[in-house]
């Protein structure tokens, strides 16, 4: 389960809290808090 820092690569992550999907468009990028609810967690789709 991906983490707010973690470099998990490209893809879509969702936010386990409320559901918010964010796009990482390089393998480098880090995952943000989510902009929707502040949360850390994430699970790939």
């Amino acid at each position: 389960m991906p983490h707010t820092g973690e470099t998990p690569g490209k893809g879509d992550y969702k936010c386990e809290e409320c559901g918010q999907v964010l796009t990482l468009d390089e393998d480098k990028d880090r995952l943000p808090p989510c902009p929707e609810c502040h949360k850390t967690q994430y699970e790939a789709v």
